[in-house]
């Protein structure tokens, strides 16, 4: 019998094991197993959802502050278990330990801390003359995350799904579900009446899909790949469900001619490598100035060889592992094909950086001269691999930024907000970011075109969560 950690189920406010079978948690840094999960199924589904369906009865008529105080005991809860959490994220997916401590888990704390602002001032019943409006909970949500920002991503639906008064599903990345039974932990010593929180550990065909297609369940809020988002909208479909997705970005970083060119290239870079280049909304193409094009290659270099990519327990680690060797093996592929198509290797290459014969560890890329067709410019590749555009004209600039199928994030740096917020308006992007503001709970999240549909933080991600009633007096 395995010594290691066996995660379980937790259905209707008890820990349950299902019988599906066991799947090794991988630690990217070692390539060795450090837990196993217990992959459920549909029967298990049908398990969680008929006991959210029996508890959103309830659930759903309670007040405004009784779902107050439930967020408050779940964040203390939170804040008592943040270096679990952070931990279990930095042996999950590879994250550097205090970037997994401070970051990863302390988004989720920022979410609950937002959710509960916002709940306190969200207007759920307004008169207009005889219409009187409601706005009450959806129903059943069922809520699929990826691994790459764990707590992020539970934390930005479970928290508005509970302020709107819905119950939950949650099906967590089987590749990172230590920090998942770790919040569902939190969940049960905060208080949270059995049914209202449900976790159901599995992969997308046993689990996912299973969740997506179920009809008792009202809205599926899904985070993942577009491919994946794609599948579980059609699944959907045959019972009309809510279906609200963040999916994948290619995002452009447009450093204007005024910009401050160092400083612009700096923070670019290391937004880009930021979490490994695991994130969807990664600036992953800088965009510069045909005439500053050496200039900034050269900038991008030196950043990159600031970079100290190592095992994520060393404090001096700013860049740890890939979150898995699906994710290694793709992203190595795709730094060949970069190198292939004839774009310019301005720092990294393939393979992995020297010294580290074990582990997903990937050199940070930084490919320059590249050309809108080349393939490094229109996949995401959810690595440290950065693509250096150019352009001519401000026309040019937008233009570039606007050709690709996603529309996730954009980026704009110059010295005139004036011409800053200008261009802003005219990107094909739900957030845009200028001269890179720090990160907040209270801007919405989501995507145009085929980065996905509705939008999470605050009110935003509240809304979703919400059926409106009109009640008319005559």
């Amino acid at each position: 019998m395995s010594s290691l950690p066996l995660l379980s189920c937790y259905i209707d406010g008890q820990w349950r094991l299902p019988g599906g079978g066991l799947l090794d948690v991988i630690n990217p840094a070692t390539e060795t197993p450090c837990a196993q999960v217990a992959l459920a199924g549909p029967a298990e589904v049908d398990l969680a959802v008929a006991a959210a369906r029996r508890a959103f009865d309830t659930f759903c008529q309670t007040s405004r502050g009784q779902r107050l105080d439930l967020l408050s005991s779940i964040l203390a809860a939170y804040g008592a278990r943040m270096a679990d959490i952070g931990d279990a994220v930095s042996r999950e997916m590879g994250a550097p330990q205090g970037f997994a401590r401070q970051v990863q888990a302390g988004i989720g704390a920022a979410h609950l801390a937002q959710m509960i602002e916002t709940l306190k001032t969200f207007v759920f019943e307004e008169e207009r003359g005889s219409l009187r409006l409601l706005r009450e909970p959806v129903g059943v949500a069922g809520l699929i995350t990826p691994w790459n920002w764990p707590l992020n991503q539970i934390v930005c639906k479970v928290a508005p799904a509970l302020a709107a008064g819905c119950t939950v599903v949650l099906k967590p990345s089987e590749l990172a579900p230590l920090s998942a039974n770790l919040f569902a932990e939190v969940m049960h010593a905060a208080g949270v009446p059995a049914g209202v929180f449900n976790l159901v550990h599995g992969d997308g065909p046993g689990v996912g899909q299973a969740i997506a297609r179920h009809p008792d369940i009202d809205l599926v809020s899904f985070t993942g790949s577009t491919r994946a988002g794609v599948q579980v909208a059609k699944l959907a479909a045959d019972t009309v469900k809510r279906v609200t997705q963040e999916l994948g970005g290619k995002s452009a970083n447009i450093i204007l001619p005024d910009a401050d060119l160092p400083t612009a290239v700096e923070q670019g870079v290391r937004r880009c490598f930021s979490n490994s280049g695991q994130s969807c909304n990664a600036p992953t193409r800088l965009l510069v100035p045909e005439d500053r094009y050496e200039e900034a290659a050269a900038l991008a270099r030196a950043v990159t060889e600031t970079i100290v990519v190592g095992d994520p327990l060393d404090a001096a680690t700013t860049l740890g592992p890939l979150a898995n060797a699906t994710q290694f093996a793709k992203v190595q592929r795709l730094i060949e094909v970069g190198v292939n198509e004839g774009a310019e290797l301005v720092a990294g290459g393939p393979g992995r950086p020297a010294g580290l014969d074990r582990g997903y560890y990937v050199r940070p890329t930084i490919f320059g001269r590249v050309t809108p067709s080349m393939t490094v410019a229109r996949e995401e590749i959810f690595g440290p691999v950065l693509s250096i555009l150019t352009y001519r004209s401000e026309e040019e600039a937008i233009a570039l930024a606007n050709d690709t199928v996603y529309g996730l994030a954009a980026y704009v740096q110059s010295r005139d907000a004036g011409r800053a917020q200008a261009v802003a308006r005219r990107l094909r992007a739900g957030t845009v970011y200028v001269n890179d503001p720090a990160w907040s709970p209270a801007v919405p999240f989501g995507g145009y075109k085929q980065s996905g549909n509705g939008r999470e933080y605050a009110e935003f991600g509240l809304t979703e969560f919400i059926e409106v009633k009109g009640v008319v007096a005559g």
